[in-house]
This record gives C-alpha cells, sequence and structure tokens, in this order.
C-alpha cells in the first residue's frame, strides 16, 4: 500500500510540474523552442518540404519549399494553369526559372512578378511560419515578459504578446502555447488592435521534418468576423 501511495504522489506531482505555468514569456518560449527543435539545429537547419494551399473559390495549388539557413539560401518551386515558376533567393543575390528556362521576356516577368522583393517576401513569409516559435529569437522582437494564463479558440493555453521594433515590422502578435506540452497551437496578429482586423491561425497535427516537429495544418480566419480565409497543408517530401 506503501508503494501504490508513493508512486501515486509522485504522479500527481509530475503532473502539476507540467502544468505549473511558466516564470516569464522567455521560459515559455524557451520550453516551447525546445519541444518543437530538441536538437536546436533551426539555425543551421535545411530541408525541403511542400504546402498545399486550399482557397475558397480557388484552384489548389502546391509549393514546394527547400531551404537552408547555415548558407543563407531558399527556393520555391510552384505551378500553376502549366507554368512551373522556380524563385531562389542566396544571401542577397535572385534567380528565376520559368518551365525550365532563365530566359523569359518582360511579359512574362511582369506576369510572374519576377524580382528580387517578390522572392525576399517568398523567402521571410515562409521561414517564419515555419520557423516558429525559434523565429521569436530573432533580433528586432519585442517580448512582453508577462505569460497569460489564457484560451485559444476553446482550449486553455498559455499566451504571449510580441511585437517588433519599427525596423523589422508593425504588426502587433500573440502566440499561444499548449499547456500539457508547450507546443505552439495558434496566433494571432492584428495591424490596428483597436480596430480587431488581422487574422488568427489555428494549427493542428504535426510533421516532424529532418528534426524539427512543424504544424501539418495551418487554418486561417479573419479576427474581426471569423470568416476563413484557407488552409495550409504541409506535406513532407522523400528528398
Amino acid at each position: 500500500m506503501r508503494v501504490v501511495f508513493f508512486s501515486l504522489i509522485c504522479c500527481l506531482w509530475c503532473s502539476v510540474q507540467l502544468l505549473a505555468q511558466p516564470t516569464s514569456a522567455s521560459d515559455l518560449l524557451n520550453k516551447s523552442i525546445a519541444y518543437h527543435d530538441p536538437a536546436q539545429q533551426w539555425e543551421e537547419w535545411s530541408g525541403t518540404f511542400s504546402v498545399l494551399q486550399e482557397t475558397p473559390e480557388k484552384p489548389v495549388s502546391t509549393t514546394k519549399i527547400q531551404m537552408n539557413n547555415a548558407t543563407s539560401t531558399f527556393e520555391t518551386t510552384s505551378e500553376k494553369n502549366g507554368v512551373v515558376v522556380l524563385r531562389k533567393v542566396a544571401g542577397d543575390s535572385c534567380t528565376y526559372q520559368v518551365n525550365g528556362s532563365t530566359t523569359f521576356s518582360e511579359a512574362q516577368k511582369e506576369k510572374h512578378k519576377l524580382n528580387c522583393e517578390r522572392n525576399k517576401l517568398f523567402r521571410n513569409y515562409y521561414t517564419y511560419l515555419y520557423g516558429l516559435p525559434m523565429k521569436l529569437k530573432d533580433p528586432g522582437t519585442i517580448i512582453d515578459p508577462k505569460v497569460r494564463d489564457d484560451q485559444f479558440q476553446g482550449k486553455k493555453c498559455w499566451s504571449i504578446k510580441v511585437t517588433y521594433e519599427a525596423t523589422v515590422g508593425e504588426d502587433i502578435w500573440y502566440f499561444y502555447f499548449a499547456q500539457t506540452n508547450y507546443a505552439l497551437i495558434g496566433y494571432r496578429f492584428y495591424h490596428e488592435e483597436e480596430k480587431q482586423d488581422g487574422e488568427y491561425i489555428l494549427l493542428a497535427q504535426e510533421e516532424e521534418v529532418n528534426g524539427i516537429k512543424m504544424p501539418k495544418i495551418r487554418k486561417w480566419y479573419m479576427n474581426k468576423d471569423d470568416k476563413f480565409l484557407g488552409t495550409d497543408i504541409l506535406q513532407k517530401n522523400s528528398k
């Protein structure tokens, strides 16, 4: 009986420890990063995956993504209406291909938006979303030290508020973490919070890509009226 009682106490103690609120936003972020990137490899990480994008009243599209954080290279390959467009960023240098050719007309450049600004926009977008929560360690990130005992779409969670230095960004973000394992379960952003504009994103399931736990399903909604905007589905590539 004494052994059973002792085992029960240990189980209860472990549960309390698991559910205990982190002492600060930094503490919570570190625990979440340890969950998503247990080998602490994000800064040197490389991998390939595809994102299937479903948007209401639009054709389904798929974008193949290759990134190598160690060499600062990023590449996307997308197909639409039979046209395959490849974009690559290596440092500050950008290259493009349309149906395998590096020679294209000015009309094609305009139609497919073949410019370095567009390439870098894609790089920043995908590395931010699929690099969370690790990307919250980037320079220019301002993390409110308070951890909130919160709810997100009916789920109990912890949340933190994040803003950015003016040279990085102007949006206000809230990130939501599971109270069982510190996993990131969603986030929302506002351009002007008092107007309740911006969007919120629900994360579901996980896919491990080269040691990083990434969200498999990402659903987008408007903050103001909960309008559904679309779904991103991560698909692992064999290479």
